[in-house]
Formats: structure tokens, C-alpha cells, sequence
């Protein structure tokens, strides 16, 4: 990735903090992919190198869960992300693409509700008004903080 589109990416996440979780299921991805890429190659320091990095990006979305707060869905993404972290140190410790593969098509589809997720949050444009682009917040904590956390 270049340093103007991380840029852009980053402005993004900034105003939507479900774009940063897909943006983050978007590296934890490709992490995945150049690993089975090294796999195939024989590239044991590459494997480990990007299997590394997708343990980082899998704690960094686990540490945005809000236990607390979250609710069943909070509950549910902790265990999820329990199971990626084990399947991915078991593949790594085997070097199988096969375990890596199932990991990646299970993230997909994780990516895929946040997606859903994420075009829910976008308001449809008034007939005559200006859009917003921007997260719409419908509820907001105690606290009147409208960040959002699982």
C-alpha cells in the first residue's frame, strides 16, 4: 500500500470506526493470502513474518471489543477471534495452507456482515437535501458517547 492511499484510508477510519474494522479484516486478508503464498513457495521466514503480523491484527481488532457494553454480538466476536488466534498458531506451527484457507474464508464472511454492517450506517440522500457521509449514531451510551464499539 502506498503512503497517499494510507493516508486516505486513515482519514476514513477516522470518521467511521467501522470502516477501521474493515480496513483491518482488509490487512488481517492479505496477511493471510501472502502466508499461503509462502506456504506454497516454501518461504518458512515469510510464513511466520506475515503469520506475525495477522496475530497483531487479530489482537488489535480483539482489543476493540467492548465487553463490558457489547452485549451477545461482543461475547461472540471475543470467542471468534480466540479460535482465528489458535487456528492461526496451529497453522503456523504445521505450516498448513489448508487450516490458513478455512481461516480466511471464515474471515470473509465476518468481513462481509461488517460490510453490511457498515451500509446500514450510511443515511440515503433526502430527495432535495445534502448527503452526510458520515456514521449515523441512533443511540448513545450513559455517557452521551456516540463512538461505536462491538
Amino acid at each position: 500500500m502506498d503512503a497517499i492511499q494510507a493516508y486516505r484510508e486513515s482519514e476514513i477510519a477516522a470518521d467511521n470506526p467501522v470502516r477501521l474494522v474493515i480496513l483491518l479484516y482488509d490487512q488481517l486478508l492479505r496477511d493471510l493470502q501472502r502466508a499461503l503464498d509462502a506456504i506454497a513457495t516454501r518461504d518458512v521466514q515469510r510464513r511466520s513474518r506475515e503469520l506475525d503480523h495477522a496475530l497483531v491484527v487479530v489482537g488489535q481488532l480483539q482489543g476493540t471489543i467492548n465487553l463490558e457494553n457489547g452485549g451477545e454480538v461482543a461475547r461472540t466476536l471475543d470467542h471468534f477471534y480466540d479460535i482465528v488466534r489458535g487456528n492461526l498458531l496451529f497453522a503456523a506451527s504445521k505450516g498448513s495452507a489448508e487450516i490458513l484457507e478455512d481461516q480466511r474464508k471464515q474471515i470473509l464472511a465476518v468481513r462481509e456482515v461488517w460490510l453490511e454492517v457498515e451500509r446500514q450506517q450510511v443515511p440515503s440522500p433526502a430527495p432535495n437535501g445534502p448527503t452526510h457521509a458520515g456514521p449515523r449514531v441512533d443511540q448513545h451510551d450513559s455517557e452521551g458517547n456516540s463512538e461505536w464499539k462491538a
